[in-house]
């Protein structure tokens, strides 16, 4: 991947509030929540998840361990400390609400697996780094969410476990299970560079196309619930911005304890701070089909992240020693 961002990356956080606008307008109409959205939005998501498996090769997991130092500490941060932070953060912060608090977990306890490269590259960081730990990050989360939920919910009463981890299994085994059919036939034919290279260039913009289609069903169906509720978005930004600076402050300590280069310390903040609120998305319609308010925080999620990650690119970009070095140089020339 490119350490630029193209214009339509750089228009990912306007493209997904249109998509929230587009559907909240259509939603307002009666024809737009008809029985048959969440059948259209799982199969958006679907497709979504789809392509998103075409871009992982789960033969790149040994690569990841190539820097074990940087993985270790990748994966202690993502899915030791953070399940239990986000546990934590939905009961100071949304503990009159269940549903709200599914969707913080969900959101959290799974790592971002695309764009944390691009805002990686973005801010001059080791994106080959953070490339050979995305197949693992995103195994161990598939592993993981399932986990977390069964634990966290085995304490209530208000949700059978059984559906949940169904709707998980189905949601996810279906794109995979094509996915991979896909690249074997590709292979097979020898065309399998060239598989790969189309998935490179346009399977950031399927993904979002996808991604955008879904959020336009989901808010015309349930779009008259966030109108009479524009709390819910303010209710999010506060668990979400504390965990955004407290993760940021914790990786740049542990990257400064652990003497990671400044790529390398760029690499561990972005992928502790970005999150999979796609594969998210496509488990809570699912799993979760009379529960609409899971999945509305799992779409507010990424109108909060990602114009933090971008910010977050900005900073870590005017922090970079080689850029203060090259602008020393420049003074004294």
């Amino acid at each position: 991947m490119s350490e630029g961002l193209s214009t339509l990356t750089k228009l990912q956080p306007a493209i997904i509030i249109l998509a929230v606008v587009i559907g909240i307008v259509l939603g307002q109409f009666d024809f737009a929540s008809s029985d048959g959205s969440e059948y259209l939005m799982e199969f958006f998501l679907m497709a979504l998840l789809f392509f998103a498996f075409l871009g992982i090769d789960i033969r790149d997991i040994a690569k990841a361990f190539g820097n074990r130092k940087f993985t270790a500490t990748a994966l202690t941060l993502n899915f030791i400390w953070t399940p239990v932070f986000a546990v934590l953060l939905g009961y100071l912060f949304l503990s009159d609400s269940l549903d709200m608090r599914i969707g913080l977990l969900m959101m959290l306890v799974t790592p971002c697996t695309d764009w944390y490269i691009v805002f990686t590259g973005m801010a001059k960081g080791n994106t080959a780094l953070s490339t050979s730990i995305l197949p693992l990050n995103f195994i161990v989360q598939v592993i993981m969410l399932p986990l977390c939920l069964f634990l966290y919910l085995g304490t209530t009463t208000s949700f059978d476990i059984g559906p949940v981890l169904g709707g998980i299994a189905f949601v996810l085994i279906i794109p995979f299970v094509l996915a991979n059919v896909v690249k074997m036939l590709m292979r097979r034919s020898g065309k399998e560079e060239k598989l790969t290279d189309t998935v490179s260039r346009h399977g950031d913009n399927l993904q979002l196309l996808f991604l955008c289609l879904a959020i336009v069903v989901m808010f015309a169906s349930q779009g008259k619930m966030l109108v009479e509720e524009p709390q819910l978005l303010l209710r999010m930004l506060i668990p979400l911005g504390v965990f955004f600076l407290v993760m940021f402050i914790i990786s740049q300590l542990v990257a400064k304890r652990l003497r990671f280069s400044h790529p390398d310390s760029v690499s561990l903040t972005m992928t502790t701070l970005a999150r999979n609120s796609p594969l998210d998305l496509a488990i809570a319609v699912i799993a979760f089909p009379f529960n609409p308010l899971i999945a509305l925080v799992l779409v507010i999620g990424p109108l909060i992240e990602l114009p933090v990650l971008a910010l977050v690119a900005h900073v870590l970009l005017r922090k970079d020693p080689r850029r203060k070095k090259d602008t020393a140089q420049s003074d004294i020339e």
